[in-house]
């Protein structure tokens, strides 16, 4: 594979993004659908445990964002990250609320376990006292859920 050449510059303007980027529409009719965004589309994190690292963080800057954005919304809602083991391209942050399109709020996802083993490459990036951690299967791969322990409802 070809060399990941401008790194700092990336990361800095992924840490950027994150926080200036996403002005969700909290209007009256605002409604989110399993709403998410995926800060390593292209999968980078897939070649490098550090690149992966500097991935999770964004996820996490930009999912505190959220939350502090979240605070002024009058409905109730769901907020997540969500890391699938196998693809980083997956990893994505989640914002759902009741919504026109389904009767599907709050989402209940089955079999998350939230006495999991927390894997190696993201604990540490982790405050356990803020946030809850859960695992479940789909399919053949692993997922993760990170999700505040204070704000929303949970999953």
């Amino acid at each position: 594979m070809k060399k990941f050449r401008g790194k700092r510059r990336y990361f800095r303007n992924l840490r950027e993004l994150s926080v200036e980027q996403y002005n969700l529409n909290f209007g009256q009719e605002g409604w989110f659908d399993t709403w998410h965004t995926h800060l390593d589309f292209y999968g980078f994190g897939n070649n490098s445990v550090k690149i992966r690292r500097e991935h999770i963080k964004a996820h996490i800057v930009l999912y505190n964002n959220l939350l502090d954005k979240l605070q002024t919304f009058d409905k109730p809602y769901q907020s997540w990250i969500e890391l699938v083991d196998e693809d980083a391209g997956l990893d994505a942050v989640y914002v759902h609320t009741p919504n026109p399109n389904d009767d599907n709020f709050p989402l209940k996802i089955e079999d998350i376990s939230w006495n999991c083993t927390i894997p190696k490459y993201f604990k540490d990036l982790i405050n356990l006292n803020e946030f809850n951690v859960g695992h479940y299967e789909w399919e053949t791969t692993n997922h993760y859920i990170i999700q505040s322990k204070n704000n929303g409802i949970k999953l």
